[in-house]
């Protein structure tokens, strides 16, 4: 192995079968820090720095300082040699390509697909069966399982690995529902209360996702279409919690109409 002059040879020692080695994939710049447009300079500093950094003797003779110094050492007896280091980033460019091409084969075999669940699915979790029929796959139709775990936020997405060798990405989105409308995790309904309580206030109750029934305090003299906020009512969030039930009122105003009297 080439050493730089100005420097001491990093100690050698006997393999120890149970630490790792360098492997076909290692990527020898990465070892030294380095991009892979460095100069010989560079190469140079960045080996004698880390040599000295990494060295056994300066780290207790510990088995992660050993593995360190064979890969530091492997990777500057490959990049000190114009020779070596030149068929070196002809295989880095070659399995760069073959990364590239084996990522846009996956692209190919990756279909998505949106599913429409129940309000109430996404609290309490649900199992589909997905199958997929693509002309294009010689081992014919696909069938797997997906479970949907409760408390699932809506836009949520699963991946499934496919067969052959793709993906099926699945999103679940809320399905349309008579009673609520959804606006990403919260939930909107509209609640028709009297126009003598809008005057007065008041409790009401409106049932909620689950089916139970929510008290919603209405305060007096409450606008039409005035939005009142029941915390946590909603449908679940990406990252926890519950969203929130937004209950829009709405009344109609007494109208009271009289014959004029003629004078």
């Amino acid at each position: 192995m080439v050493t730089p002059s100005s420097s001491k040879r990093v100690s050698q020692r006997k393999p120890d079968p149970q630490l790792p080695v360098p492997t076909p994939t290692t990527n020898h710049y990465a070892t030294l820090g380095l991009d892979q447009r460095c100069t010989d300079a560079q190469i140079r500093t960045a080996y004698r720095l880390l040599a000295k950094q990494l060295h056994p003797d300066v780290n207790g003779g510990s088995r992660e300082a050993v593995a360190q110094t064979q890969a530091l050492n492997a990777a500057y007896e490959i990049l000190s040699d114009p020779d070596r280091r030149r068929d070196y980033d002809r295989e880095l460019a070659g399995r760069h390509k073959a990364a590239a091409t084996s990522r846009a084969n996956q692209a190919a075999l990756t279909i998505t697909k949106e599913i429409h669940l129940r309000l109430e699915e996404f609290l309490r979790g649900c199992t589909l069966e997905v199958r997929v029929d693509d002309p294009g796959e010689p081992n014919g139709p696909e069938a797997y399982e997906l479970s949907v775990p409760p408390e699932t936020a809506p836009g949520s997405r699963f991946k499934l690995p496919r067969s052959n060798g793709g993906f099926l990405t699945v999103r679940v989105k809320a399905r349309p529902d008579f009673r609520f409308k959804v606006r990403g995790s919260d939930l909107r309904c509209d609640l028709k209360i009297r126009s003598q309580r809008a005057q007065q206030g008041g409790i009401e109750s409106v049932r909620g996702l689950t089916g139970n029934f929510l008290r919603v305090q209405i305060p007096a003299k409450v606008a039409r279409g005035e939005i009142i906020r029941l915390p946590g009512e909603g449908l679940p969030k990406p990252r926890g919690g519950r969203g929130d039930l937004l209950v829009r009122i709405l009344y109609t105003p007494e109208i009271q109409i009289r014959r004029a009297t003629r004078h």
